[in-house]
């Protein structure tokens, strides 16, 4: 592996070394997702336990990964609790629904992130990259990240979403989701007691408040372009008001609809703008990486903002990505049920036993990875990328149910990346550097607050 500069071992999550009783793990999903998983989750290929009634294994196998998300897919759903949290925000939307049900909606929604279409929206990136500029420009010399790239990201996924923002404010749509997942989304008592989802958890009382927000929001937007010729626009929303099953001749509801712009908005600009919030936050512990990324995206781009031509240009941009996300993935922890018997990572594993996927685990296994928990984007150059098992690294997942905008989030976080190492030098602001934590994404905890200014 090239040592071409210092790597560092940024913050990460201690993991606990005894088993949690049923209280304590009740205690530490609600505080943080992350700390549930055992340090022998880092070690061995699987490990299993029971809490209560419920037999669990977390995988960290790549044939076995492989097993679950592609050749035994079905034997898989997504776990009912996890549901549980995401339907009050999502419904039965793409991310939620199965079978025939989700395959139709795939098929409506794929156009839109098509390879041409994609590229198409290059220039929606490159606008709203030189718009976060600015705004950095005139806030320094102190930024607090995350909310920054929210709302950058934000400005994005409207023009693709909904050709435009005016029935949005960022700032209290962010708000609500951050609700959301601090209540909804947030494990009960009642889920490790596997009391069945129609009764009701305290916080999903408590997150109805920002469900009523964020859908009125969305509501807003579909209405009005209801009340507009449709067909013109070829943003998402288009695409969803056209689509057609052509086996059955069904088309969204407006339920669908809702749900569907929903789950979009969301995870169309909360996991990339976190992928950006962390990237920062490597590189500003790391002076002479940031240094090697400023002079090459310069070199790319003088000073012009990134665009689609630029990105084959700078590969260590897209490797300072691709390690943000083994180090913090945007998701650390997904569940699965298990329908039928079935064996993994040499393991009997039995119907109706619950399967977790820690990918925070995954992405700093010791059987995987060298030195799991440095920082070193080196571990992405094509020869070492291409020995790597596909399963070892899964930051979108993979399968049939791979994220669909996979290739449209890369791409605007390559660009908006670029333009700000071409622009700025970023260094670690005051206080304890942050944490991650996991709701539903994987956050800094304190949020990330750097000292920016700009390059000479």
């Amino acid at each position: 592996m090239s040592q071409t500069a210092p790597f560092v071992m940024p913050p990460h999550i201690e993991p606990h070394r005894k088993p949690l009783s049923l209280l304590q793990s009740l205690r530490a999903a609600r505080r943080n997702v992350l700390e549930i998983i055992p340090a022998i989750a880092y070690t061995q290929p699987i490990v299993s336990g029971s809490m209560g009634s419920a037999r669990w294994h977390m995988v960290q196998d790549p044939p076995a990964l492989r097993r679950i998300y592609l050749d035994n897919a079905d034997n898989y759903p997504k776990s009912e609790v996890m549901l549980r949290m995401l339907r009050p925000a999502i419904g039965n939307s793409l991310f939620t629904a199965a079978g025939a049900d989700w395959r139709w909606q795939r098929r409506a929604v794929a156009p839109v992130f098509a390879h041409r279409n994609v590229t198409a929206l290059a220039p929606v990136m490159t606008a709203t990259a030189e718009r976060a500029s600015q705004r950095l420009n005139a806030a320094g010399p102190e930024v607090e990240m995350v909310g920054e790239m929210l709302s950058t990201t934000f400005d994005v996924i409207c023009d693709v979403a909904l050709s435009g923002r005016e029935h949005f404010d960022a700032t209290v749509y962010g708000d609500a989701i951050l609700r959301y997942f601090e209540t909804a989304g947030k494990a009960s008592l009642l889920d490790f007691l596997r009391v069945p989802s129609w009764f009701p958890r305290p916080g999903e009382l408590l997150g109805l408040g920002a469900v009523k927000t964020m859908h009125g929001m969305v509501a807003k937007a579909i209405e009005a372009r209801r009340n507009q010729a449709t067909g013109q626009a070829d943003d998402l929303l288009d695409f969803m008001l056209k689509a057609t099953d052509p086996d059955t001749g069904r088309t969204m509801s407006p339920k669908d609809l809702l749900h569907n712009m929903q789950f979009f908005i969301v995870a169309g600009h909360e996991t990339t703008a976190l992928a950006l919030s962390w990237a920062l936050q490597l590189l500003a512990l790391s002076p002479d990486l940031q240094t090697r990324a400023s002079a090459e995206a310069r070199q790319a781009l003088g000073a012009e903002p990134a665009t689609l031509d630029h990105l084959d240009a700078m590969p260590l941009i897209r490797r300072i990505l691709d390690e943000s996300m083994r180090l913090y993935p945007p998701v650390g922890m997904l569940a699965r049920e298990v329908i039928a018997d079935d064996r993994l990572a040499g393991r009997d594993i039995a119907a109706g036993d619950v399967i977790f996927l820690p990918l925070y685990a995954l992405h700093r296994h010791e059987m995987l990875w060298a030195e799991p928990n440095i920082f070193n984007p080196d571990r992405f150059l094509p020869d070492e990328a291409a020995a790597r098992d596909r399963y070892a690294y899964l930051p979108f997942g993979a399968g049939p149910r791979v994220c669909v905008g996979a290739n449209f989030a890369m791409m605007q976080a390559q660009i908006i990346l670029a333009t700000l190492l071409a622009r700025f030098d970023f260094t670690p602001g005051p206080g304890p550097l942050p944490k991650p934590t996991m709701l539903m994404t994987v956050r800094p905890d304190t949020g990330i607050t750097l000292k920016i200014s700009p390059r000479r």
